[in-house]
């Protein structure tokens, strides 16, 4: 399983960015899978439903399952959030994981930037990230080294660059 990731300060693109990879390298024949991380509380689950009464009640996991997906909840429950690489072990065999967030982790990864935030890029002063992706490419006067900036809209392009990246090409 390649692994290779989108990060960004928030409202820089990510989401939009992953969304349509995933829709672009699906399309060329390959599996994908996706771990998003949210810097929030969060929950999949609605108060007064079965799944939700049951983690309540004080249940570690809860395996909610119907014909059309399954979903399995774990409480963390004071317990540190796992790392990443953990969480990849969960997941099934897929050709490519996407990873959403994550900045501080070493995996390689394309910055999502959006002139309008006003973030400084977070690129120069982290290796791991490979290239950047942009709203305003040529705006930037930090020194990139030999990283390069894509539009953000440009997903072949960008899909190209990080199937070339993994060896998925």
């Amino acid at each position: 399983m390649k692994v290779y990731g989108v990060t960004g300060w928030k409202n820089a693109g990510k989401t939009g960015l992953v969304e349509r990879l995933v829709t672009e390298i699906t399309g060329r024949g390959l599996t994908v899978s996706t771990v998003k991380h949210a810097h929030h509380t969060f929950d999949v689950d609605q108060p007064g439903k079965d799944s939700f009464r049951h983690r309540a009640a004080g249940a570690g996991q809860v395996l909610l399952v119907s014909r059309a997906r399954w979903a399995l909840m774990t409480e963390l429950r004071d317990v540190p959030e796992p790392p990443l690489e953990a969480l990849l072990a969960r997941l099934d065999p897929v050709d490519l994981v996407l990873v959403e967030g994550f900045k501080r982790d070493r995996h390689p990864k394309i910055e999502a930037h959006r002139a309008e935030t006003r973030h400084p890029l977070i690129a120069p002063e982290d290796p791991s990230i490979r290239a950047i992706a942009s709203d305003s490419p040529a705006t930037f006067t930090e020194d990139l080294g030999d990283r390069p900036v894509f539009d953000l809209n440009a997903t072949a392009t960008i899909a190209d660059f990080i199937l070339g990246e993994t060896g998925l090409t």
